[in-house]
């Protein structure tokens, strides 16, 4: 067993290429990385943005200054750069989002309620976006808040 050639050394070498392959397109089939769900796309949940930032969005998007647009929405809500771009297209295109005045028509019950019920579903990280997106709190300020509930 002490006599290793450079053959068994070369198989060896392969196998260890063909078990990182796999490995490696094992973690890409699953996304890489797990994504937290942004607190955006849960339901009844929507960023809360000012009109004014809307009109400063709607403006840069008029100059072609669409990145610049994307960076204040996510500044604003906090969202991920996906979801900042997508709601900075709707506000440009015109699209319709409901304002906050309109969210809480929708919503029913109080923030804690909601917040408890994101909480009983293992959706902590919603919670707290859901927290920072309705009191403007900072994310320590909204993670304590949601850790009391």
């Amino acid at each position: 067993m002490g006599n290793v050639g450079p053959t068994e050394i070369l198989v060896l070498l392969i196998l260890l290429g063909i078990i990182a392959g796999i490995v490696l397109l094992a973690v890409r089939a699953a996304g890489g990385r797990p994504r937290a769900q942004v607190a955006y796309w849960a339901p009844g949940v929507i960023p809360q943005i000012a009109e004014p930032i809307r009109d400063r969005v709607r403006d840069l998007g008029a100059e072609g200054r669409v990145l610049e647009a994307i960076k204040l929405v996510r500044q604003e809500t906090g969202l991920g750069l996906r979801d900042a771009k997508f709601v900075t297209e709707s506000i440009i295109a015109g699209r319709y989002l409901p304002t906050s005045t309109e969210r809480a028509l929708q919503t029913g019950p109080d923030l804690a309620g909601r917040v408890r019920e994101l909480k009983e579903a293992g959706r902590t990280e919603q919670a707290i976006f859901l927290v920072r997106g309705e009191t403007g709190m900072n994310q320590e300020q909204a993670e304590a808040f949601v850790g009391l509930i």
